[in-house]
């Protein structure tokens, strides 16, 4: 059992809840937009991470972090990028390896709007963990936290997250 916290638009913004909501997970995504090395070091100083770029970050984190990631976690193999789409949306850029290789699950982010869809089409669950930062139209910050338990993926937890940048007096029970 692998327990995946899943963040993505943080761009450069640090909240000192992803420590308290991920400490408990075994590896941490990133869906891209990460802003900033800084966050990206602080997130792997907590957990192993897995990231790709997304669309502001710029040449030091395209260096450190591919456009597209493909692994597996334990029976489940995981397709992560930054702009994605979702079924019958998807982006241009990676529809046709969803198309011909389609992963049980496929991981985006870009849209900084949470989504959770299962396309039957392609076999395949879709997540869009929102946005973790400050920048951009949502009004409310999210993180997923969900396990992977040989070949089910369950357990998804949705965490808001005010959208200003001021920390609680106490982090959340």
């Amino acid at each position: 059992m692998t327990k995946i916290g899943l963040l993505s638009d943080t761009h450069a913004y640090w909240d000192d809840k992803f420590s308290f909501y991920f400490s408990s997970c075994d590896e941490i995504w990133h869906a891209g937009d990460i802003g900033s090395e800084e966050v990206l070091n602080r997130l792997q100083a907590l957990k192993p991470v897995r990231a790709v770029y997304g669309n502001v970050d710029g040449s030091l984190l395209r260096s450190i972090c591919p456009k597209t990631l493909r692994f597996k976690v334990e029976e489940v193999e995981v397709l992560l990028c930054h702009i994605g789409g979702y079924p019958g949306k998807y982006a241009p850029e990676i529809r046709a390896e969803l198309m011909t290789h389609p992963p049980k699950l496929f991981v985006c982010g870009h849209s900084h709007i949470l989504k959770i869809i299962y396309d039957p089409h392609l076999q395949m669950l879709c997540v869009n963990p929102g946005a973790a930062g400050l920048s951009g139209f949502h009004q409310v910050r999210t993180l997923l936290r969900f396990v992977i338990d040989g070949e089910d993926i369950k357990n998804m937890e949705i965490i808001e997250l005010k959208t200003n940048n001021t920390n609680d007096a106490a982090m959340p029970d």
